[in-house]
């Protein structure tokens, strides 16, 4: 059956226009690409369910030995059908069924020099890159440019977030991914610091639907990309790193050896926004780069910095915290930075031995500078070289450490890619899990390396310390999250602050202006394998008990998330299932209340408990019985929340 499914979409989902022009359909044929030659150009273009997702866009690039933008010929095609199955327990889907059509296309310029198009299409998702043939002696190349485009009708609304500036912000450390998006711009609005946007970027096509636009699988063997300003007729182009990141150093263009290819780019595409939310694309076109040298073990975390700050790194607070992580049954403690100064080598071997007389693993964090930034947190200069790294690792595996958490990189350039990577390698060889910070988006990276935990790349927790705007715009920031940044990969947050002023002794500092329920749902909402709760010891006592014991069985990896409904910046309504537990969760960050009924078919015929809040604000938990149809109308107050749970 399987065989004769295949041939059948052979058949059927390849289509000639011409001698130079191609259609290609996905499986439900409601997705359609078209590629074509005018003028000796490579163009696309993408229509779903009949409607214009992409007008006619650029492909092909200019390289330092070939010019593959201009005067090309056709030479051949090759297709198949790609369908296989995999499982990756730290997305958003454990066990992925992946069904597309894939076709090669193979163009040559004048000098019969060779470039490639591979394009797979699934029922939403499209995912193409480029491979460049060795042309005689030469086996190397740097890409001057891409031209690759995605243009959109004049309708397109865009949320993006601006790229910054390399070398700006505190201590020269940006860009750090953790600028904030605006929502419903009109297409070829400038950003604000002019030099493009960071990926992913969601597109809203008016009447005609949806699309995501991404990369994945970048490794060391190539840049990070973003998307470029968009001009006035709405194109967006593929956009190397600034000049002046990583401090400078190394090349803004990619160097490839020949024969060799280009990261996947993707397109996500939908009349809602359920295909966008639940899409698996970065990981379905990937695969892993090396074997785990052990079985990863991933969960929750206490953090005594986020709310405890520096003067938290001492080795009795660090107790307090591995207290507090055994007391919520969770398997992990991360101890933040200055903890080589102000604990010590000794000490924190004394606080691994006592964690591990817990059931809880530390995690130690570090500043992967060398030169790309003036952080002047440590410990420094231990995870830029190969030499001090595994010295370091090596040691960290000794004490019985479960991981790291590295900050402070310094942009997108090949580079830093190779650093990322590096650290990943290493730390897999001495068994330690990896989470980065003041970094760049992961893409495939879950996939790619068993041992990544995590990135942040977002604007995270952290600011809801820092500035009141970041609480005033809480709701909102967090009804993005899943339709974009965390829509492609996990997005280590650090969720759930349940003080009300954000300070040690919660009272005084910035203010909290969303719900306690609110902060429940992120722990949902946000999806990432090991999740850094803001949760401190006074919570304990300060909140009924169903609060607390929902924190202690929240889980943190998931068989399987389902879009109910919500639109970007103003609601979300988001089902994740572990195992055979399912949760539902959504928040309000409109003024007004939300009033929503929507069917909950994992409920139907169920009693659930109900965490909402009073109108006084305060969380409660209901016991509710669900009818056969699955429906239940939902009421959520401004900046509050509701979960669901069988």
């Amino acid at each position: 059956m399987k065989k004769l499914l295949t041939l059948l979409l052979t058949i059927c989902l390849f289509q000639y226009i011409s001698a130079n022009d191609f259609i290609i359909v996905s499986p439900d044929k409601n997705l359609q690409v078209s590629v074509f030659l005018k003028e000796g150009t490579l163009n696309y273009n993408v229509n779903y369910k009949g409607k214009v997702i992409l007008e006619d866009s650029p492909m092909g690039m200019i390289t330092n030995v070939s010019d593959f933008s201009k005067d090309l010929v056709f030479i051949e095609k090759r297709d198949q059908v790609v369908n296989k199955t995999y499982s990756e327990p730290k997305i958003k889907k454990s066990h992925v069924e992946y069904l597309a059509n894939e076709v090669v296309y193979t163009y040559q310029t004048p000098q019969e020099e060779k470039i490639t198009v591979t394009f797979r299409v699934s029922n939403n998702d499209i995912a193409f890159k480029y491979a460049l043939a060795q042309n005689g002696e030469t086996a190397r190349c740097i890409i001057e440019k891409e031209l690759t485009g995605f243009k959109f009708p004049q309708q397109t609304t865009t949320f993006l977030t601006p790229q910054a500036t390399p070398m700006t912000g505190w201590m020269r450390t940006k860009p750090s991914y953790e600028e904030e998006y605006i929502p419903d711009e009109p297409v070829g609005t400038p950003s604000k610091y002019g030099v493009g946007y960071t990926f992913p970027g969601l597109f809203h096509v008016g009447d005609n639907g949806w699309a995501l636009i991404s990369e994945t699988g970048v490794s060391s063997l190539y840049c990070g990309s973003k998307l470029s300003e968009g001009t006035k007729e709405g194109l967006y182009t593929i956009a190397f790193p600034e000049e002046g990141e990583n401090n400078g150093i190394g090349s803004a263009k990619p160097a490839i050896s020949l024969p060799g290819e280009t990261p996947w780019r993707t397109i996500t595409v939908g009349d809602n926004l359920k295909p966008i939310v639940e899409t698996t694309i970065a990981f379905d076109v990937v695969e892993p780069l090396y074997e785990p040298s052990k079985e990863y073990g991933f969960g929750r975390s206490t953090w005594s910095w986020l709310l405890w700050q520096d003067g938290s790194i001492n080795y009795e607070d660090q107790k307090t915290f591995i207290d507090l992580s055994s007391e919520l049954g969770y398997e992990l403690v991360l101890i933040d930075n200055w903890w080589d100064t102000r604990i010590g080598r000794e000490k924190i071997e004394e606080l691994a031995q006592y964690a591990a007389s817990k059931n809880v693993g530390i995690c130690l964090w570090y500043n992967s500078n060398g030169f790309w930034s003036d952080a002047p947190q440590g410990p420094k200069n231990r995870m830029n070289t190969s030499v001090a790294r595994k010295k370091e690792m090596a040691w960290l595996k000794s004490i019985g450490a479960k991981g790291i958490k590295v900050d402070f990189f310094g942009g997108d350039k090949q580079e830093t890619m190779k650093l990322y990577e590096d650290i990943l390698s290493d730390a897999n060889d001495y068994g330690l899990a990896v989470i980065f910070h003041g970094c760049t988006l992961p893409r495939g990276w879950e996939r790619m390396y068993p041992n990544f935990a995590g990135s942040e790349a977002v604007l995270a927790s952290e600011n809801l310390i820092f500035t009141q705007h970041a609480n005033d715009t809480e709701a909102y920031n967090a009804t993005l999250h899943p339709f974009i940044r965390n829509s492609v990969a996990s997005m280590d947050f650090g969720p759930v602050l349940l003080n009300k002023r954000h300070n040690r002794n919660n009272d005084g500092g910035t203010e909290r202006r969303t719900t306690e329920t609110f902060q429940l749902a992120t722990a949902i909402l946000f999806q990432t394998p090991v999740q850094n709760f803001g949760i401190t010891p006074n919570n304990l006592v300060e909140y009924p008990p169903f609060v607390i014991d929902f924190m202690k069985e929240v889980p943190t990896l998931w068989d399987e998330t389902v879009f109910i409904d919500g639109y970007p910046g103003k609601y979300v309504i988001l089902a994740r299932r572990y195992a055979e537990q399912w949760y539902v969760a959504a928040i309000n960050a409109e003024k007004e209340i939300k009033k929503l009924k929507v069917k909950l078919p994992m409920f139907s015929d169920t009693k659930v408990n109900i965490y909402s809040d009073r109108k006084d604000r305060s969380p409660q938990l209901e016991q509710v019985n669900i009818e056969k149809s699955g429906e239940i109308t939902l009421e959520i107050q401004s900046g509050s929340g509701m979960i669901l749970k069988n």
